[in-house]
């Protein structure tokens, strides 16, 4: 029964996590969007306003003004925009706990890389989001401060260099995940630690009669652009779990940093067509070719696999035929791969699963005949020969070669299987 009501706690969690992202990511890019595009006002200004916006949505329109620093008395209506940022991390750490945590042992833990105790990889997994913001927050407060393009440059190298520590400890998919985490962890850290108290003492400013400091505003603003550049890698990251080409390669870390690279100019694209007008249809392009390396990255051998310990390039290059149900036995491949997959999948991958702590089969895949076998023989390729993704943390011990004799079976399409 808890298996099934824990499921469904996941679900609900995870539901909880999209809406309210979606939530944070509309206001983040309208806002940047809104600050962008606003203009000088026409006719006399008010004291203190920098620019305005003329907006119609709704059958309405909208006029906008933005005080640079603060209007000249406290205003008696004001919104706060900081409940979506807090609810998506909270809600992102519920499930990174219930799944990653919890399930240390299939998703986090990859014994080949460190053979850790679910407590510890738990506890590695919190010091790297706490490490995280507070290294960044001495990057930011370094100074670099007073150079963009250096302070970004060097946030760059950093995250990509936390990427790789995480995809030295954890498994592909906990790494992609925690190093996602740790970049949603300095979004939210830069809401609730920096902006929203600044924010906070511009309103006591105002209340006391006290002029404000326009200091304050100006590195909230540095802080929401950093959100701004860094929210579409953090999607990305989020969903790499669901994708071994992504997660369950060497240079996952390298796959990260790449991200990063697109997430960033296909911003400036954006940002530059809300502030100007102008579409920087280049961007596209980079961003097109930078891709390219992503998908280039995941089917490219590592330093293991050029060892030895692994398939390498030329043996996971398989075309495996278009009729996967073919019935004719060419070969006598499949006993042995029939016979790697009952042993190293099939406890989790069946109609009645065996795994403790799994009521059905993951995804509804089924593993338990060698007409399963032969059918799924596509996903078998992606996520055990072409990646590691399966099985998760390799907690069944799947050898190199057992991934070869898999290899071999797909290289020869032998569709036989028995009844």
């Amino acid at each position: 029964m808890w298996t099934y009501f824990a499921d469904w706690l996941q679900f609900g969690v995870r539901w909880l996590h999209v809406i309210t992202a979606i939530a944070w990511i509309g206001s983040s890019f309208y806002f940047i969007a809104l600050d962008l595009g606003l203009r000088k006002p026409h006719g006399a200004p008010l004291v203190g306003v920098g620019g305005e916006a003329w907006q119609v949505h709704g059958g309405g329109f909208y006029h906008i003004q933005k005080y640079m620093v603060a209007p000249p008395h406290m205003p008696e209506d004001l919104t706060w925009f900081k409940w979506e940022s807090y609810a998506t991390w909270l809600s992102g750490f519920a499930l990174l706990f219930l799944v990653y945590y919890l399930g240390a042992e299939l998703y986090l833990i990859d014994p080949a890389k460190a053979d850790l105790p679910a407590w510890g990889a738990t506890l590695i997994g919190l010091l790297g989001l706490g490490l995280g913001w507070i290294v960044y927050d001495a990057i930011c407060k370094s100074p670099l401060k007073n150079n963009d393009s250096a302070l970004l440059g060097v946030l760059f190298v950093y995250v990509v260099a936390a990427s790789f520590v995480f995809s030295q400890v954890f498994s592909g998919r906990g790494a992609m995940l925690h190093t996602g985490a740790m970049i949603a962890t300095i979004m939210t850290a830069n809401v609730a630690m920096l902006i929203i108290p600044n924010q906070k003492i511009v309103v006591a400013d105002l209340k006391a009669g006290r002029t404000p400091d326009p200091r304050l505003g100006a590195v909230a603003k540095q802080r929401s652009l950093h959100n701004n550049y860094l929210t579409l890698p953090v999607v990305f990251l989020m969903l790499s779990n669901h994708y071994p080409l992504a997660f369950a390669t060497e240079w996952n870390w390298a796959i990260a940093g790449l991200v990063l690279l697109i997430g960033a100019v296909v911003r400036h694209f954006f940002n530059t067509m809300h502030k100007t007008g102008q579409q920087l249809w280049w961007c596209w392009a980079v961003a097109g070719v930078l891709f390219a390396a992503v998908i280039t990255l995941s089917g490219a051998p590592g330093w293991r696999a050029a060892a030895g310990s692994g398939p390498t390039a030329a043996e996971t290059s398989l075309d495996f035929p278009a009729d996967p149900q073919v019935a004719l036995a060419r070969s006598s491949h499949f006993a042995e791969a029939e016979s790697i997959v009952q042993s190293r999948c099939s406890m989790c991958h069946a109609r009645q699963p065996l795994w403790p702590g799994i009521g059905h089969a993951p995804k509804a895949i089924l593993l338990e005949t060698g007409r399963d076998i032969v059918l799924n023989a596509s996903l078998i390729e992606r996520q055990a020969v072409r990646s590691h993704a399966m099985p998760p943390g390799n907690i069944t011990g799947l050898e190199p070669a057992e991934r070869l004799a898999l290899a071999r079976w797909i290289e020869s399409g032998d569709g036989t299987w028995r009844r």
